[in-house]
């Protein structure tokens, strides 16, 4: 159920990273970087070629190098994504047929064209794995050095939209490269948004029931610190635990209940490397 969930919700990020390209991208040219960008460019050259083929045939070259570089994982969840996106937008490039922007606002069009792959990446990137392409370059700089996923997707993409720019004219190169800019900071702000755990420390003079609630009842384990008090002298436990937000939610309710004067606080980070969390990559 578990891997199911998983490939579910790459899937769902894949269709938004396929329409973001088909109704948005490529009916404005908007080459933001990645594959797609580099067989929108293409596609001026060759206009029988369909933008889906063309990232079938780039993505091949590049799986190999995720293969080669980050190991079997993430490639084989690699080339599954890659080739899945090709083929949806294959298949929407033949239920939509735009000749044109769907409207006249081009920095309407340039936001969605941006927000909907960016959200979509962000997802599939939290699975480990790629929409293929020149994220997988981004996911190989993130490796190897400590530039974090966003940067190094921009990096990757610089070149494929300063190419834009000399294809299609200024005015589209110039959007393109603010949406290379867009997407960089919204797809570390996705990541970080759907990794979010709740640090708790908390003092209260129940401890034994927030203890026992947080182990049986939460499923989930804590840090008990001896302290004094530095106005009262007074010896008291301190509990640490981590969770997620919907955890979090009734730990605060439950102690709040149980304890008035309790001392609670809570800290949201998205960095929590470990055993009932995210594994170190």
């Amino acid at each position: 159920m578990k891997k199911l969930q998983e490939y579910f919700l790459i899937n769902l990020g894949l269709l938004f990273v396929a329409v973001g390209i088909v109704l948005f991208k490529i009916p404005n040219k908007f080459a933001t970087g990645g594959v797609s960008g580099a067989a929108i460019i293409l596609d001026k050259y060759f206009p029988g070629a369909p933008v889906g083929s063309l990232m079938f045939i780039i993505n091949i070259l590049l799986v190999i190098l995720g293969f080669a570089f980050l190991g079997k994982d993430f490639g084989s969840k690699t080339m599954y994504s890659s080739f899945v996106l090709s083929g949806m937008v294959w298949v929407l490039e033949r239920i939509f047929i735009l000749t044109q922007p769907l409207t006249g606002d081009t920095m309407l069009e340039l936001v969605y064209a941006i927000l909907l792959p960016a959200i979509g990446s962000a997802i599939v990137f939290n699975y480990n794995a790629s929409t293929g392409g020149t994220d997988i370059i981004a996911k190989i700089l993130n490796k190897y050095t400590s530039i974090n996923i966003g940067k190094t997707l921009l990096l990757a993409d610089f070149g494929i939209t300063v190419t834009a720019l000399i294809v299609f004219g200024v005015k589209t190169g110039m959007y393109s490269i603010l949406g290379l800019i867009m997407k960089a900071f919204i797809i570390d702000l996705v990541i970080e948004s759907l990794n979010i755990s709740k640090y708790f420390v908390i003092i209260s003079h129940k401890s034994d029931e927030v203890k026992e609630f947080i182990v049986k009842e939460l499923k989930r384990g804590a840090t008990i610190h001896k302290a004094y008090g530095a106005y009262s002298n007074e010896e008291k436990e301190v509990i640490t635990a981590i969770m997620s937000r919907r955890q979090a939610v009734k730990l605060r309710k439950f102690i709040r209940d149980i304890d008035k004067n309790a001392f609670i606080s809570i800290t949201s980070t998205s960095e929590i490397i470990g055993k009932g969390f995210r594994n170190a990559m």
